[in-house]
């Protein structure tokens, strides 16, 4: 909690104290769509609080909302959000869901009512109001209220954050009820008091069963870590290298978060380490099944690529906070020992334990596990040979591939202090991007219509910092929310946004030829409904048309990187935001 706002301002209305109380949490930017249900919040930001917690305006309140998913992500503080009353709640309901199967602490408020019937305006806020507001979202967030009066306020919201920063992290919902809003406060009474919203300590793993997983761990001769959301604490990147190369361990990033550095030795990303591996450390894995797994897309089956007689161990927050409506956990999964413990305190005990060990066996002039080591370095290099092979015989197919999009912008950002937004263009760019910091990336891409809003948060996080932000856009995605490009003009976020244009929705024309083939009916009809193209949108345009700097389409890969690169300029000498529409072929 930062330092309570300014003494010497005294609040006159109820959205006062509701200002000041949004202030007492630290956030410094709330995003929102403007709505009449907070009209007196909306008034108290500007005028009362002067800004000091500075609204971002976006087109859509889903935009609002992975904004500040986005923003979150990338910097741990958590963004607010304001929605209007029930119908902007449900614009931002999907944005909602995506913070929370991605546990980001989002603060939401929004405008409801007002409650008493002699308070509202004829059909407008009737229609627009619910019994219970915050049922609406009551399943996809980890706590809703909506305080019946301005004294339960101040400990309301600091109890909503707290709750929303307690992990497993997920965000929150209060409704602050219109005439609470724009109500005077008593003037025979002080305010009530603002409250901490200090969150509690982290869990600590049960000593007993963390000295059990170190003894299985330091017997395994092919030890194997997958790992989740470590990486939500950024010290996570460079421990999980320490442990790695202490004991000899091969790690498989899900990037939930960016965990691990690609380009290390002990990266097993793309390779059969984990078939081969004895002992498995799943930290802090929400879903398991989908790094562990592979699937036939056409009879759904689902087979393990883990070993029957290796030892798996579990360390993570397990099935606390999980949600009796939605199935975002995952399926269920059998391990040898499960640990509930945040890895912030995991990580660090599990690394003291090893170096124990360690340090008491007899010196070796070879590295602990040498065998496996060297088995998942040979193992690297040859999938490393067959993306290199793959891009080869890609590189100059016209449209271009998506592999020499990657490239092309890769030669250009290398030179830049850069950071990923969220989609790697078919996995292109986790492949041959050198992702050696923690911040380069905070987290996998999320179902379509949330990329743009998810990036322009990360953008607004870097913002002054003199990084280059990068967005691997994708066209389907920003024809949801086109709209959202003049947030970027207007707050001058310093983004270069490269389309992945294939103009179609394509992974779910992938889903209609294999169906197609199954059933032996028409694959050349598989278009039908999926393809953005006849006519194909001009995005280039589309981005002058809200001041950006854009060039485009370009199908010739050998333009590329020229006009990124004069892209990547315009952003790092003006702040402001450049796009270059790419267009790529759709796989083969």
């Amino acid at each position: 909690m930062t330092d309570q706002p300014d003494s010497k301002r005294e609040p006159v209305y109820g959205s006062d104290l509701m200002a000041d109380s949004i202030a007492a949490l630290g956030v410094k930017y709330i995003s929102l769509n403007p709505g009449a249900t907070f009209r007196g919040l909306h008034d108290s930001l500007v005028n009362y609080l002067d800004n000091e917690v500075q609204i971002i305006e976006c087109p859509h309140e889903k935009v609002a909302v992975g904004l500040a998913h986005g923003y979150t992500k990338a910097t741990g503080e958590p963004m607010a959000v304001v929605l209007h009353n029930l119908v902007g709640l449900l614009h931002g309901a999907m944005g909602i869901y995506y913070a929370y199967t991605d546990r980001v602490p989002v603060y939401i408020f929004g405008g409801s009512g007002p409650a008493a019937h002699d308070r509202r305006r004829a059909y407008i806020d009737w229609v627009h109001s619910a019994n219970t507001q915050g049922g609406a979202v009551r399943d996809y967030t980890k706590w809703d209220y909506e305080p019946s009066s301005i004294a339960s306020v101040p400990p309301v919201i600091a109890r909503a954050a707290r709750i929303a920063v307690t992990e497993p992290q997920g965000p929150v919902y209060v409704a602050l009820d219109a005439a609470l809003q724009e109500d005077k406060l008593p003037a025979d009474a002080p305010p009530p008091a603002l409250m901490s919203s200090t969150p509690p300590s982290a869990i600590s793993p049960d000593p007993a069963a963390l000295a059990v997983a170190v003894e299985k761990l330091m017997a395994a001769e092919r030890p194997m870590i997958v790992a989740g959301f470590p990486g939500r604490d950024p010290l996570a990147f460079d421990q999980l290298v320490e442990l790695a190369e202490l004991v000899g361990i091969g790690v498989q990033d899900t990037y939930a978060r960016l965990n691990f550095p690609n380009g290390h030795p002990l990266c097993a990303n793309g390779t059969k380490s984990l078939e081969s591996a004895d002992f498995v450390l799943l930290l802090d894995m929400k879903d398991a099944e989908k790094a562990t797994s592979s699937v036939d897309s056409v009879s759904r089956l689902t087979t393990s690529r883990i070993a029957a007689d290796a030892v798996v161990i579990d360390v993570g927050f397990q099935d606390l906070g999980i949600s009796g409506w939605s199935d975002d956990h995952g399926a269920p999964r059998d391990v040898d020992l499960m640990i509930t413990a945040d890895t912030k305190l995991a990580l660090p005990q599990l690394i003291e334990a090893c170096r124990k060990v360690v340090d008491s066996e007899p010196q070796s002039e070879a590295p602990r596990n040498a065998s496996w080591r060297s088995q998942i370095a040979e193992l690297r290099t040859k999938v490393k040979a067959k993306w290199q092979a793959q891009a080869a015989a890609e590189r100059d197919v016209r449209p271009m591939s998506a592999s020499r999009l990657a490239s092309e912008v890769w030669e250009v950002v290398k030179d830049y202090d850069w950071v990923l937004t969220a989609n790697t263009a078919e996995e292109w760019a986790i492949r041959t991007w050198d992702f050696d910091k923690a911040y380069r990336y905070p987290g996998r891409q999320l179902g379509t219509a949330t990329q743009i809003g998810m990036s322009l948060g990360v953008a607004l996080a870097h913002k002054g910092t003199g990084r280059l932000v990068v967005d691997l856009q994708p066209d389907g995605d920003l024809m949801f929310d086109a709209g959202a490009l003049w947030v970027a003009s207007y707050y001058k976020l310093p983004i270069l946004l490269v389309m992945v244009n294939n103009r179609a929705y394509y992974n779910d024309w992938e889903h209609q030829e294999v169906i197609a083939r199954e059933r032996g009916t028409d694959v050349e009809k598989a278009y039908v409904g999926m393809e953005i193209d006849h006519p194909a949108p001009d995005f280039a345009t589309l981005a002058k048309s809200f001041s950006w700097y854009s060039e485009g389409p370009i199908e010739n890969p050998d333009e590329l990187q020229e006009a990124v690169r004069r892209a990547a300029e315009h952003v790092s000498t003006t702040g402001g935001p450049a796009l270059v529409d790419a267009v790529i072929r759709r796989r083969a």
